[in-house]
């Protein structure tokens, strides 16, 4: 691992900064703060963010957590992820349209996917032409969810 991410650590307060090392200018971290670093990389690795691994680590820090605790972190963690797949599955699902509905020959102006992708506003199709390619949906959603 980096000195820049655990710095960064640092700087979130996940991990504590040892004290300065006294003129070699390496720092020695002790087991705990290891073993720390290790439990906030598995947890960025299940898709857990900062904020939701400072909650874990709060949780463990306390002896009296119940184990109901952290499963509800994850079984929340586990739902979060499901939404994405499934808005990715359906981000598939209009590109696989849209590139089933291209000519894929020809000018940019007879590009289905360009015209799918390009507002009425800016330049698209007219309103008494042909509907778009797509349901632009599954796109549209993608973008108001990030």
């Amino acid at each position: 691992m980096g000195v820049e991410t655990i710095r960064f650590y640092e700087r979130q307060h996940l991990v504590r900064q040892p004290p300065k090392p006294a003129g070699s200018g390496m720092r020695h971290y002790p087991a705990e703060t290891i073993e720390r670093i290790r439990f906030i990389k598995e947890a960025q690795e299940l898709g857990f963010s900062l904020r939701e691994i400072h909650e874990l680590l709060a949780l463990r820090a306390d002896p009296d957590t119940d184990c109901a605790e952290v499963q509800k972190q994850a079984t929340t963690k586990l739902a979060e992820v499901q939404r994405k797949i499934q808005r990715l599955h359906d981000i598939g699902a209009a590109l696989e349209h849209l590139i089933a509905a291209c000519p894929g020959q020809g000018g940019l102006q007879g590009c289905s996917i360009m015209d799918a992708l390009t507002p009425p506003c800016c330049g698209g199709r007219p309103e008494n032409k042909a509907p778009r390619a797509t349901n632009r949906t599954a796109i549209n959603k993608e973008r108001e969810d990030q």
